[in-house]
């Protein structure tokens, strides 16, 4: 497949985290879908020059997004079919807008997204390798004295892996941190939204089903809740490797509890009997895979019916303490919007999801982004 690129200068400085690669479908015939940046504001704006101040900040910035962009430089726009269906053509943002800075934490200018400051959830999210190491030690002896075929102990050891790296990727990826320049996407005004929250500890825009994690001291898009077991909230942007994440461990504890139940229940000589330290072995394992079943199963029913109802966990409790669950009017969640539009090939991977429309997802834009799609639109 060819690619063409367009190329854009950011006019707004400053790089952001949770602005990564993101894909707008095409619309219209001849593939423009610039913004309408000169709708009115909410103050009843006609135009005026003696009436500009009155305009919000974010249509300000928008305006000057709009009109400021003279100087046109870097490349920051790939185009390219994204989806099985070949009448569906996508926008990928390639720009590389996050930070450089050699450092961890979860400021906006960290390179690498890790809280360090729980120390509570550094520890619960360690057990969580230390018991999988644990599961996978214990087949692998079953295997070394012949009491497992090889094939199933790679079978469970592979799951186990492929949990491992569900959980790092949920636990070391931006969960969707709101940028200090984020500005309300255009769609809002066009829908007749004119007035947005701020969040009163960032002191930046609040899109709607984001919350304030106090742990990680940012605002998080869509944020679920902040799970210590991966030291990490559960946002629009790792809702995917959580989910994969609590799909892999239910599937290998299901998995070990079946191998270990046809050994008890097959076994009829001496040679298929466990040694003594096998079968301390097996039996904590077997409780560890008990209750993990049990905690993971509850978990995924949680996440089901959020994204059947669109309403997260935060959200959920707010409404049951007010007694408005009756009046959610929110709508499910899409698929596309968790598991991205890359391909179903990449569902079953932890490989961060490309979004059809990012703003949309994450509920917010960014000024830079606005200007490299207007320049991509003008040099088509």
């Amino acid at each position: 497949m060819a690619f063409s690129e367009a190329e854009a200068t950011p006019l707004f400085g400053g790089r952001s985290r949770g602005n990564g690669a993101a894909a707008r479908k095409r619309s219209g015939a001849n593939g423009n879908f610039a913004m309408d940046m000169n709708a009115p504001s909410a103050s009843g704006d006609d135009g005026e020059d003696n009436k500009s101040d009155r305009r919000s900040l974010a249509y300000r910035i928008y305006s000057q997004a709009a009109t400021c962009c003279d100087t046109i430089a870097t490349a920051g726009y790939s185009k390219g079919v994204m989806s099985d269906d070949n009448d569906v053509v996508y926008y990928e943002d390639t720009f590389n807008d996050q930070p450089w800075r050699c450092s961890i934490g979860t400021e906006e200018r960290d390179g690498t997204w890790m809280n360090y400051r729980d120390q509570v959830g550094a520890i619960m999210s360690s057990t969580v390798w230390v018991l999988v190491g644990y599961s996978c030690l214990t087949i692998t002896l079953l295997a070394e004295h012949n009491h497992l075929r090889n094939n199933v102990a790679m079978g469970y050891c592979t799951i186990c892996a492929m949990a491992l790296a569900c959980h790092a990727k949920t636990t070391f990826t931006d969960p969707g941190s709101i940028p200090k320049e984020a500005v309300p996407p255009p769609i809002l005004f066009k829908q007749g939204i004119t007035t947005h929250a701020m969040c009163s500890h960032c002191q930046t825009y609040k899109p709607p089903t984001s919350h304030h994690c106090r742990i990680c001291n940012r605002c998080i898009s869509r944020m679920d809740h902040h799970c210590p077991w991966m030291n990490n909230c559960v946002g629009a942007g790792n809702l995917k490797h959580f989910v994969l994440f609590l799909c892999y461990t239910w599937t290998g504890c299901t998995y070990a509890l079946i191998v270990f139940a046809v050994n008890y229940f097959g076994c009829t000589d001496e040679q298929c009997e466990f040694t003594f330290l096998l079968m301390q072995l097996v039996r904590v394992m077997s409780a560890i895979c008990l209750f993990t079943l049990l905690f993971t199963s509850s978990m995924l029913m949680n996440v089901t019916f959020g994204i059947m109802t669109g309403v997260g966990t935060i959200d959920r409790l707010k409404k049951k303490a007010d007694n408005t669950v009756h009046k959610a009017d929110e709508e499910p969640m899409e698929l596309k919007d968790i598991f991205g539009v890359q391909g179903y090939w990449t569902w079953p991977f932890p490989i961060d999801p490309i979004f059809e429309d990012h703003d949309r997802v994450m509920g917010y834009t960014m000024p830079d982004r606005l200007m490299r799609e207007k320049a991509r639109d003008e040099h088509r």
